[in-house]
């Protein structure tokens, strides 16, 4: 979990700052993927899904 939680902060911090300056190509196009696998196994994943849900029902309910 430790790992997985430091490479989720790795991935975060490099796409941060890929984003930050524009630069998009297939590195950052690869850097956003693993962000999102590693992510997905951390405990942030449910609260994640639930916020997603919400937003896709508020914005039917409008």
């Amino acid at each position: 979990m430790a790992i997985t939680v430091s490479l989720v902060a790795l991935f975060g911090l490099v796409l941060f700052f890929l984003l930050r300056s524009k630069t998009l190509g297939y590195g950052s196009a690869f850097i956003a993927i693993m962000f999102g696998f590693y992510l997905a196994s951390t405990g942030a994943s449910q609260p994640m899904n639930d916020l997603t849900t919400a937003v896709v029902n508020a914005i039917g309910n409008l």
